[in-house]
Formats: structure tokens, sequence, C-alpha cells
């Protein structure tokens, strides 16, 4: 295969970025007409069409290629050029990496923060994408890392476990009095609302299913916010799936059981006063008064009968999410650091 020159693949991976010709003329300081005639000779030398003349640009498949090794390249030269001390190398290192929502608003700033303390010259560009989806990021060449759900690495990546986040079905105890009472669950639910964060949201489907293969839910709110979720059932929007690790962190309340007449998932009267006792370890509460935020475990001090306080309505069924830390098999020392804080912070918060 002829080599790609590098000022045409670096052309390419600019007017991607930047999203038109006459935008990557600019961060390159070159004309609109020169990315053109760069970008065509690049495609004449691959015989591949490599973008999509829309606004912005996208790759084709196999621009993607391209872009994922512009990335690489700019990556390893950045590096190159930091460890050699060459003038121009004290730039921070770029890293953008996918992320879901809800690791997003609990965890993964604290990794972050760690791995910028010990190399501050590093900037991030994150992309919040649901992690069953993140992968597909990486195969694209957008990002260099990405939290998945998904096991198998993508082509030209390492994949590790970092643990998993454990959703419970919650509500307001006003909300279950008026839509889950009187009825048996399965019943109940098809008539409530839910709050679900996107249509790629799949979390409380998958609920659903665990009560029954072909259980369905009521009118959908799509809040596509971590936090504007989280407020959006704890106003009584709908029902929705909550991880432990925000409940804790916002001291919202605990997840107590609604009360229930039978094990037939029936919800009844809504008058559970289930509280946890205070932590045997550090005899503390996530309200302020103490707990981590990695203490996903711990008890929340709240009055279990407010008609605002959060109940789980159906204790026996958690989803739970595996997540993994997939990233370039590149000889990055910004990424290495980052993918090894992520790891340490996971290994923290996150179940096993």
């Amino acid at each position: 295969m002829e080599d790609l020159p590098l000022d045409q693949v670096r052309t390419l991976l600019a007017a991607v970025d930047e999203g038109t010709f006459e935008a990557a003329a600019r961060a390159l300081h070159v004309t609109p007409s020169a990315v053109s005639q760069r970008i065509k000779a690049l495609e004449q030398r691959t015989g591949r069409v490599l973008l999509v003349r829309s606004k912005p640009v996208r790759p084709t498949e196999s621009g993607l290629a391209v872009v994922r090794f512009a990335r690489q390249l700019a990556a390893l030269e950045r590096g190159a050029a930091a460890e050699l001390g060459l003038r121009g190398a004290n730039g921070p290192a770029i890293l953008a990496i996918a992320v879901n929502a809800d690791s997003l608003a609990t965890w993964f700033l604290e990794a972050l923060a760690e791995a910028l303390a010990g190399n501050p010259a590093i900037c991030f560009e994150l992309h919040r994408e649901d992690q069953d989806h993140t992968d597909q990021l990486l195969r694209q060449g957008l990002v260099m890392a990405a939290v998945s759900s998904s096991p198998h690495p993508v082509q030209g990546c390492t994949v590790r476990k970092l643990g998993r986040m454990r959703y419970r079905a919650m509500a307001t105890r006003e909300f279950a009095e008026r839509w889950l009472t009187g009825a048996p669950l399965t019943q109940a639910l098809a008539d409530a609302p839910v709050v679900v964060f996107n249509r790629k949201d799949e979390l409380q489907d998958r609920f659903l299913r665990s009560l029954g293969p072909r259980l369905t839910s009521g009118p959908r709110h799509h809040v596509p916010a971590s936090d504007a979720f989280f407020g959006a059932v704890a106003a009584g929007f709908g029902w929705g799936m909550l991880p432990d690790l925000q409940v804790a962190q916002r001291g919202a309340g605990d997840p107590v059981p609604v009360s229930s007449s039978d094990h037939d998932q029936r919800i009844g009267s809504a008058t559970s006063t289930g509280v946890r006792p205070e932590h045997p370890r550090t005899g503390s509460y996530s309200d302020g008064s103490g707990v981590r935020p990695g203490d996903v475990d711990q008890p929340i001090r709240h009055d279990p009968n407010s008609k605002q306080a959060l109940v789980e309505i159906a204790p026996d069924h958690p989803v739970d999410v595996p997540l993994y830390w997939q990233q370039w098999k590149l000889g990055s020392p910004a990424l290495a650091a980052v993918g090894e804080a992520v790891i340490e912070t996971a290994a923290r918060v996150l179940a096993r």
C-alpha cells in the first residue's frame, strides 16, 4: 500500500473535527481550497471516498479508518515531542473519552481529577453516550477511550473490567400511592408514567422484562440529563431506574420498599417504615454527615412517611449494569495515566 501523506491525513481529521472545509482551513491556517485539494488527493491515493460532503462533513466507513489513524498519530507525535523536549510540545494532551451519563454524574469526574493531579498537561474532550453505544465512538475513531458495557474489545483496544452500577426502580411515595396501589404491580406499571433518559435508554425495559416477558410501560417522559432525570423521578413525573450511587450522593431518601400484602409483586398501602439503621461501621448517614459517595450501601436519613420520600417499587428486581474501560493500544503516557486513575476509582466506588 502506498504511504499516506501526513499533511493530507491531518487535513482529513481537521475537516471531521471542525465540521466544514472552511473551519478546517482556519484551524490549519490554509485556504478552504487547499483543504479540498488535499482531501481529494487523499481519496485518489486510497481509491476510496473518505468524506460525505454534508454539513457537517462526516467520514465514510473507509474514512473512519483514516480518522483513527490520524488521531493515533497525533497522540504519538505529542508524546514523542514531549519526551524529546521539542519546541511546541508544551501544549496539553487532548484526550477524547466517551462516558455514560450516570458515570459522569457520579464517579467519573473524580477519576479524571486524580489523573489531572499527577498530569496537569491534559485536556479532556468528553462525549456523553449510552454505555451500550460508547464502543461505536471508539470504532469511529472519535474517542481514544470509553466506559462501555461491552467486555469485547474494539479492534486496536484493550479492555478492563471496572465493576457494575446497580439500579433500582424507584418513585416517590405519593406517586406509588396514586399509580401503583390496588392492583398487581405488573398490571399497574402498564398504565403508570415512566421516566426514560432517551430512546436509547433500555434500563426501564430491562426492569420490566425481569417482571414479565411481555410487560410494557405507560406514558414516557424523556429527560436526557442524569441530574434532571433524578429530579424528574423525585418530582413525581413517573417511576424510573436510579443508580444506588446517585441516590446515596443526593441524600434524597433511603430506597425503602413499599409494603405489600403478598409476594406476587402487589403494591399495598405504602405504609412501610423500614428505614435501615445507622451504618455499623460509621454511625453516619449520606445526608452530609460523613458518608463518602462511594459507600453506595449506606443508609440515608429521611422521613420514611413523607410523600416525597423515594421508595423502591420492586426490591427483588434490581438491574446491574457491568462497566468496562476500553482504550487504544497506544504508547501515550497521558492516556495510560487516565486509564489507571479510572480503574482505581472504579475499584473504590463500583460494586464488583
